[in-house]
C-alpha cells in the first residue's frame, strides 16, 4: 500500500507539472488517442508501432501571397499534358443549296462546257496549214461546212449536268447533316485545302502527312464522287425507260439486249466514279506532300480526278474488251 500511495503521489505531482495539451499544438489527434484508437489486431500484427504524428506550433500566416501562390500552383497541376481534356467542336457550314446557278459559278462552268466541245474544231484547220502536198493544194476542193449546232447544244447538256451534280451534292450535304452523326458530317463537309495547311502546319512526317492529306480527301470527295454517280445512272436509266415507253421504228436491238447494255453502263459509271475517288485522293496527298499544302491539294485532286476515269476505262477496254 505505501509503494501504491507513492506511485500515485508521482503521478499527481507529473500532471500538475505539464500544461495541458492542447488542439493547437498536437493537431486533430494526439499521439495518445491515435496509440487508444489503434485496433487490437493492428498491435497484434505490428506490436506497439507508433503512428507519426507531426506537430506544428505555428499558425498559418494567410496573405495575399499565399492565395496567389496557391492559385498558379492549382493552374500548373490542370495545364499540365497529361489533364488536358478539350472537347472538340464540329463547325458545320453549308452551302447554299442552289449554289451551282450562282453567277460566278455558273460562269465557270459554261466557260468550260464551251472550251471543251469547240476546241475540237480548231484541230482540222491546224492540220490543213502543216499540208506538204502540192496536189492537195491544187485541187479545187469544196469548203467544208463547219457544224456550229452540235457544240452548242453538247456544251448546253454539259452545264445542265454539272449544275445538277452540285445541286445533288448539295442536297445530300443537307442529308448527311439531318441523319449521320455531327462528327462524320463534319468530315464529309470539311474544307479539304485548308485542312491540308493545318496538318502541313503541325510538322508531320512524310508518310503520315500524304497519308491524312490523302484521307481526309477521300472523305471530303465522296458526296462529289456519289452526286456524279447519281446522275449518271440516273441519266441511263432515263434513257433506257423513255426508249422503252417510245420505241422507235428502226430499232432492231431486242429487250434484253438493252438491259444487258443498261447494265454494263451503270458498272461502267460505278468503275469510272470510283477511280475517280481513289486517284484524286492519291493525287491530292502527292500535291500537298510535292507542293504547297493548299495549292498542291486541289491541283492534285482535280489532275486526279480527270485522269482516273480516263485510264480506268482504257485498261478495261484493252483488256477485257469492254465498252464503257
Amino acid at each position: 500500500m505505501a509503494g501504491l500511495a507513492i506511485v500515485l503521489d508521482l503521478l499527481r505531482k507529473n500532471s500538475g507539472t505539464k500544461p495541458p495539451q492542447s488542439l493547437h499544438s498536437y493537431g486533430a489527434f494526439s499521439a495518445a488517442a491515435a496509440a487508444a484508437g489503434t485496433p487490437f489486431a493492428f498491435r497484434a500484427f505490428l506490436g506497439n508501432y507508433r503512428i507519426p504524428v507531426a506537430h506544428c506550433d505555428a499558425g498559418v500566416d494567410v496573405t495575399e501571397d499565399y492565395f496567389s501562390n496557391l492559385q498558379s500552383a492549382s493552374r500548373r497541376i490542370f495545364e499540365h499534358e497529361s489533364l488536358q481534356y478539350t472537347t472538340k467542336e464540329y463547325n458545320l457550314e453549308l452551302k447554299p443549296l442552289f449554289s451551282a446557278f450562282q453567277w460566278r459559278m455558273l460562269g465557270m462552268t459554261t466557260l468550260r462546257s464551251f472550251l471543251m466541245f469547240y476546241l475540237p474544231l480548231l484541230e482540222p484547220h491546224a492540220k490543213l496549214e502543216d499540208e506538204d502536198d502540192e496536189d492537195f493544194l491544187n485541187d479545187n476542193q469544196e469548203e467544208q461546212h463547219v457544224d456550229l449546232v452540235s457544240p452548242f447544244k453538247k456544251s448546253i447538256k454539259q452545264i445542265v449536268r454539272e449544275t445538277t451534280v452540285v445541286t445533288t451534292r448539295r442536297i445530300l450535304e443537307r442529308i448527311s447533316v439531318h441523319y449521320a452523326s455531327q462528327r462524320i458530317a463534319w468530315k464529309l463537309l470539311k474544307d479539304v485545302p485548308k485542312s491540308a495547311v493545318r496538318k502541313a502546319g503541325r510538322e508531320l512526317p512524310t508518310l503520315v502527312y500524304f497519308f491524312r492529306v490523302t484521307r481526309t480527301t477521300f472523305r471530303g470527295h465522296a458526296l462529289g464522287v456519289a452526286a456524279s454517280w447519281l446522275v449518271q445512272v440516273g441519266i441511263e436509266i432515263y434513257r433506257y425507260v423513255s426508249a422503252k415507253v417510245k420505241p422507235k421504228d428502226d430499232d432492231v436491238v431486242d429487250e434484253t439486249d438493252k438491259v444487258i447494255i443498261l447494265r454494263k453502263k451503270i458498272a461502267g459509271a460505278t468503275l469510272r466514279c470510283s477511280a475517280s475517288l481513289v486517284f484524286a485522293s492519291i493525287g491530292a496527298g502527292i500535291g500537298a506532300t510535292l507542293f504547297r499544302p493548299s495549292a498542291g491539294q486541289w491541283i492534285g485532286c482535280a489532275v486526279g480526278d480527270l485522269a482516273g476515269p480516263v485510264i480506268v476505262t482504257i485498261c478495261l477496254e484493252k483488256g477485257l474488251n469492254l465498252d464503257l
